[in-house]
């Protein structure tokens, strides 16, 4: 009995080894395929025209159903767009900072949707806009108050240690008793001025002061506390005018209020700059920074596709991921297509088969791709903000679910299929779109490992290697719209195709140590 005793106890420690095991090679970490949702137009519920969070659970088998049945995308990480609230469309101007707008719905609705999404899988991150709040948020209501009633007149006004003594409010903003050259600055009424440099509805927070700093970090207990996995940080390299040590000595603040409450927090950041300026913020221990020198229309991935300059894109992968890592060995890149703030993509790649490649080459870069909603199906949407965040398009045949457009949109969508047309066409960009995540699902060695790129003698061909855990994994674009063969570079040892991906039709095949590709094709190969 003894005996048998002990073998059951083996082989149960055996088995939560072989469970941690898979859990770590499925994605048990940091790296996911993430989807950024704008819950305004999303999906409805309720009928009243608006999206809302019982709308994201309703469609939440869209982006991941737990199944290999090809009719999910199986996305891992959901990244939403500011959900606290706000009196704007977008909410990017927060009044308070640990709510749920009730336009999206209650603070039960998350916290269900924050357990349905445990269910599949899927991390959540949600937007944290901490470079400014609303001007009707009570902070900013009462400091100004207090300043209205300050009747100071002079240049240089002896009442505002004694506002800031009074009241701590007027700290947390950057108030002058006349305009500051460089940002945006905007008059009260009392004559006070405040900075504000995205628009004067949004006054910039000043991240110097210790009482707001015990709020930042209440903000942060209290949404890791309900779940979330980490969060977006909006516009940081405005929290202190551009001046890049500052700002990277505050993220490294908030990365450790973040990881003292959560030690595997995610937290992914925009800094909307050059490579150069992107590259100096990798210096902080924030995990990831958007990849914008290959996104949007002058980005890299768009310009190789355009020109087929397939080993210079490896080159710049490689170069890429080197630059970051040299400077945080931790980091993980983040790349993406377009996102809320960007023309859709395919406004500028025109045809289906140069969309479907962009899928394949920033799908399978390094790093966390993030997947702007309705990037997967071809949603178009150009000029002003609005027109980029329409609503999603779930049928062309039947509304229902379907929202209204924000308010100042002026366009319309084009596409002849949504999401329900789409995943009935075998060609559709949706079904590539699911292909290339599920192909990606079978290798983690592309999203976690090191990137060395390799010259075919080629110029079409975009070849490189990933190496991870002592295993490599080829990764194959042919960016040009006509077949191309090759001999395999000699350092390379891939034995055998594992996957492909022919947007454009055709077939690729190995023999011996030469490699056809199909047009505009894609090969995963080990």
């Amino acid at each position: 009995m003894k005996k048998i005793l002990i073998l059951i106890l083996c082989l149960a420690a055996l088995f939560i080894v072989f469970i941690t095991s898979c859990s770590q090679s499925a994605g048990g970490d940091k790296y996911r395929d993430y989807y950024e949702i704008f819950v305004r137009t999303f999906y409805d519920s309720d009928g009243d025209g608006k999206g809302d969070l019982q709308g994201v659970i309703e469609k939440l088998d869209y982006l991941n159903n737990g199944k290999n049945d090809g009719k999910s995308l199986q996305i891992t990480g959901i990244w939403f767009m500011p959900l606290s609230p706000s009196p704007t469309y977008h909410k990017y101007d927060v009044t308070d900072y640990m709510e749920i707008d009730p336009e999206y719905g209650t603070m039960e609705d998350f916290e269900e949707l924050l357990r349905e999404c445990g269910k599949r899988g899927i991390n959540v991150i949600i937007d944290l806009v901490l470079n400014h709040s609303s001007s009707r948020h009570p902070w900013f209501l009462s400091a100004r108050e207090s300043l209205a009633i300050d009747p100071c007149g002079a240049e240089v006004c002896i009442y505002e240690d004694l506002c800031r003594e009074h009241n701590k409010h007027v700290g947390y903003y950057n108030f002058h008793n006349e305009p500051g050259p460089g940002r945006t600055s905007n008059r009260m009424p009392s004559g006070w001025f405040y900075e504000a440099f995205f628009w004067g509805e949004m006054p910039d927070l000043n991240l110097t002061n210790e009482d707001l700093l015990v709020e930042i970090e209440e903000i942060v207990e209290f949404w890791l506390g309900k779940g979330v996995g980490g969060f977006r940080l909006d516009a940081v390299q405005h929290f202190f005018d551009e001046r890049t040590a500052e700002n990277v000595e505050f993220l490294n603040w908030f990365m450790e209020i973040c990881r003292k409450y959560n030690e595997d927090v995610y937290v992914v950041a925009e800094v909307w700059n050059n490579a150069v300026t992107i590259t100096r913020y990798y210096s902080s221990t924030v995990d990831s920074f958007f990849n914008f020198p290959f996104a949007e229309n002058d980005g890299h991935i768009r310009s190789s596709i355009l020109n087929s300059t397939g080993e210079r894109l490896a080159k710049r992968i490689a170069d890429w991921q080197s630059t970051i890592r040299d400077r945080n060995p931790d980091a993980i890149d983040a790349p993406f297509l377009s996102n809320h703030d960007n023309n859709r993509s395919i406004d500028y790649f025109k045809d289906l088969e140069s969309a479907k490649l962009a899928a394949s080459v920033y799908l399978l870069m390094p790093g966390n791709p993030f997947i702007y909603y309705g990037e997967e199906i071809g949603m178009t949407g150009s000029g002003r903000d609005e027109n980029k965040r329409q609503p999603m398009v779930w049928s062309v045949n039947d509304s229902f679910g379907m929202t209204r457009r924000v308010p100042d949109t002026e366009q319309r969508q084009s596409l002849d299929a949504g999401v329900f047309e789409q995943l009935e066409d075998p060609g559709s960009l949706l079904n590539h779109y699911i292909a290339v995540l599920a192909a990606k699902r079978n290798h983690p060695e592309i999203a976690r490992g090191e990137v060395t790129a390799y010259e075919t003698g080629v110029r079409q061909i975009c070849f490189y290697g990933v190496e991870y855990n002592g295993k490599t994994v080829y990764i194959v674009h042919n960016l040009s719209d006509t077949e191309q063969t090759f001999e395999l570079p000699q350092e390379t040892s891939p034995k055998s195709i594992a996957n492909t991906l022919h947007p454009a039709g055709g077939e690729s095949k190995i023999n011996g140590t030469t490699i056809t590709i199909a047009a505009r094709g894609t090969l995963i190969m080990r």
